[in-house]
């Protein structure tokens, strides 16, 4: 019986301590940390903020967003400060239904494009549900989130296609900049607002051909290209898309071969993890 009681107090000492430096190694640590999460044919990227704030941005075409989530965000923490939801088509916010339902949601940012489908229905009566606040955000609003500047680019007039509705922005940290255009393809109002080059550019739409025109990504030549695609009939990312980033100069990391990507920045400097 001693032996045994000693087992389970071994055991919870280990136990205790492996917790410990879990708690201590997730405290903010003053760094922005942009998570490109690998859920298939779709769009997530989790952002931790240096003062340990977060936010995440659509939520993919499945639950594979929470296992995204599950491994970046500390264990303790079951909030989440801001959803941005770039546009209500499947692939962008199927995932965000099981996160609504399983996290705190602080509030989610949204533009004004609408879609009638029965996963947008869910998201809606989740939303409601939840009492979770929605901010309908347009061309020319920030957010701050303590160092880091969130601009809205876009979509300001668009109308029609849902994917030209799609709220774009730019993440400002320093001297670091990333700019996320939902499936909106690039146009030269989204970049002349950009500040000076890119470091990371996620690209519109999963690489599809009809995303990047070769004259505008030379204004901001982005060091690192994001492509957020799985397994699809679509062509995604189009070889036309690669041979322009490639031309000029940006290193691609998709998440069909590479998995979750992290970008990590000081404000100064910053690298890619993963």
């Amino acid at each position: 019986m001693f032996k045994l009681r000693w087992g389970y107090l071994i055991s919870g000492i280990i136990t205790g301590f492996m917790l410990l430096v879990s708690f201590i190694t997730s405290l903010p640590d003053g760094k922005l940390h942009l998570y490109f999460c690998n859920v298939g044919q779709g769009d997530a990227a989790y952002v931790r903020f240096p003062d340990g704030r977060d936010m995440l941005v659509d939520g993919g075409p499945n639950d594979r967003v929470i296992d995204c989530l599950s491994r970046y965000m500390p264990f303790w923490d079951r909030e989440i400060d801001l959803v941005i939801m770039s546009h209500p088509q499947k692939d962008h916010i199927a995932g965000l239904v099981s996160v609504l339902a399983r996290y705190r949601v602080g509030y989610v940012v949204r533009s004004s494009a609408t879609e009638q489908s029965d996963t947008y229905e869910k998201l809606k009566n989740v939303i409601k549900d939840k009492a979770v606040g929605v901010k309908v955000v347009s061309l020319g609003e920030h957010i701050t989130v303590g160092p880091v500047v969130l601009s809205v680019l876009g979509p300001g007039d668009a109308t029609g296609d849902v994917n030209l509705q799609s709220l774009v922005f730019a993440l400002n940290y320093g001297t670091f900049d990333a700019l996320f255009p939902g499936d909106a393809p690039l146009r030269q109002s989204f970049v002349g607002q950009a500040v000076g080059t890119l470091e990371v550019l996620k690209v519109s739409h999963h690489g599809s051909r009809t995303g990047l025109v070769p004259s505008i990504l030379e204004l901001v030549h982005p060091a690192v290209a994001v492509i957020s695609v799985g397994n699809n009939s679509f062509g995604h990312p189009s070889p036309e898309v690669v041979t322009i980033l490639q031309k000029i100069g940006s290193t691609i990391y998709r998440t069909d071969k590479e998995g979750d990507i992290e970008v990590v920045s000081d404000g100064k400097s910053w690298q890619v993890a993963k």
